[in-house]
């Protein structure tokens, strides 16, 4: 835990920030999008692992010479990631970090605004 965070556990002013409809709103965008896209993840991987165990006949589909079913879904496990942490920073930079750094203003500036 670093210091920032230790003084915040029991600073008076995070308390009042806390209480804003902006603190709200910033722990609102960031979960409508973590835990769908949570959830999505996990079920597309979850998806793979079971296709893998008990759809092997059409998991060993030959798509391309050798390049069959399963290899194209585990691929596309990469490419997912990948895919869903750009749109992560993206919707970060642009829904999340200008509420937090309003927010991170304000309790600098002793929660006075």
């Amino acid at each position: 835990m670093t210091e920032h965070e230790r003084a915040a556990r029991h600073d008076p002013i995070y308390d009042r920030l806390h209480a804003t409809p902006e603190f709200a709103e910033l722990r609102h965008r960031y979960r409508s999008f973590v835990i769908p896209a949570t959830v999505a993840f996990l079920a597309w991987y979850l998806l793979y692992v079971v296709l893998s165990n008990w759809a092997g006949g059409f998991m060993s589909t030959q798509v391309v010479g050798n390049i069959n079913v399963a290899l194209i879904f585990g691929l596309l496990q990469f490419v997912t990631t990948f895919a869903l942490a750009w749109y992560y920073a993206h919707y970060s930079q642009t829904k999340l970090d200008p509420l937090a750094r309003q927010l991170d203003a304000e309790y600098r500036k002793g929660g006075d605004a």
